[in-house]
């Protein structure tokens, strides 16, 4: 009786690398961020041509940044989860194994991306409106990274019940030790189940040995990745429309994504803190980035008065805003200037 009640919860874990051969692992986790970047890439490469900027400059900027922006994702996780790392330094390399903080990596592709775009002489407000929409699609497919390695996750469904017994014990021996686990896990199934209508897959790795013992917990990798996705969504309306501003997507991504991460961190299990505060890293830069969003789109419009989205199109498109032919189509915004940036004095004079 026993047995049968525990069968429906007893699976193994989908297997977290792609290839295993002798001593060489291919981690599935690399395997999501790797074809998070090459749609990014494409995504990018498409939009930068609709702005002037060539492939061949931005397959430049993928070179310099990508690389930088994961290093900067993986010293800021090691910052704040320093006593994970002292006694095995080598462990800083093992990224394939997890452990990249988002806020990190933002933070250095931008700095990236403002040092590279003077360096070629291209728009930086062309630039962040390429960059973004990538990013967030970058960050949908990362997040699948961490369900194969079950990371990432949010607390025990439904909390922890009284009589739920806490143990690292293997799954039979768990369910012998209390009853009351089993009618608990069934419970929190059918709520993966039935209120999300999950597929089995991600319903069976969900159900891990986590912070609060065996049971299922939270998806939060699949919330944050369908609200990336929505916000992906939401850019690729707005650029046909006019109500976005050159430079403005970059805004959009700050207060978006951090409304999003608020609230889905304060149900993860595994947040890093500042110092011993007990406030939440992530929470904390979001409410700062929702600020400097908010700051930022104040500035786009009112210092550096870039042009609508829109009209930048259709001038690279070489057609005014009232699709009439433009007889002279502007050819680069690197290098010497366009005619484009040459109406545009305020926004490089900014700069």
């Amino acid at each position: 009786m026993l047995f049968n009640l525990l069968a429906i919860h007893v699976f193994n874990p989908l297997d977290p690398y792609l290839i295993e051969v002798g001593n060489f692992q291919w981690a599935m986790y690399s395997v999501m961020i790797m074809l998070g970047l090459v749609i990014a890439i494409l995504l990018g490469i498409r939009e930068g041509n609709n702005l002037g900027i060539t492939t061949n400059d931005i397959i430049d900027g993928v070179i310099v940044v990508v690389p930088l922006s994961i290093i900067g994702t993986r010293l800021w996780y090691v910052a704040f989860e320093w006593g994970q790392f002292k006694g095995d330094l080598l462990k800083i390399f093992a990224i394939n194994e997890g452990g990249l903080a988002i806020h990190g990596g933002f933070i250095t592709a931008l700095i990236s991306v403002y040092f590279f775009t003077k360096f070629k002489k291209i728009n930086l407000f062309s630039a962040f409106d390429i960059v973004v929409p990538g990013f967030l699609i970058a960050q949908a497919f990362g997040r699948w990274g961490n369900f194969f390695n079950q990371e990432a996750h949010g607390g025990l469904i439904g909390g922890v019940p009284d009589g739920f017994v806490k143990t690292t014990a293997d799954k039979f021996t768990y369910a012998q030790d209390s009853i009351t686990n089993t009618s608990f896990w069934d419970t929190q199934r059918a709520f993966l189940e039935s209120k999300l209508h999950l597929p089995d897959f991600i319903t069976n790795q969900m159900f891990l040995e986590g912070p609060n013992g065996l049971g299922y917990y939270h998806p939060t990798f699949l919330y944050e990745s369908l609200w990336n996705i929505l916000g992906f969504i939401i850019i690729l309306i707005l650029r046909r429309t006019k109500l976005v501003r050159r430079g403005e997507f970059l805004a959009f991504y700050l207060i978006w994504y951090s409304i999003g991460r608020f609230f889905i961190e304060e149900m993860r299990t595994d947040s890093l803190y500042v110092l011993n505060t007990g406030i939440r890293t992530a929470q904390l830069i979001s409410i700062l980035m929702i600020i400097g969003g908010i700051v930022y789109i104040y500035l786009i419009r009112k210092v550096f008065k870039t042009k609508p989205y829109y009209e930048v199109i259709k001038e690279f498109e070489g057609v005014d805003v009232d699709g009439n032919d433009k007889p002279n189509k502007p050819t680069k915004i690197f290098g010497e200037k366009s005619q484009e940036q040459n109406a545009t004095t305020n926004e490089e004079e900014a700069l």
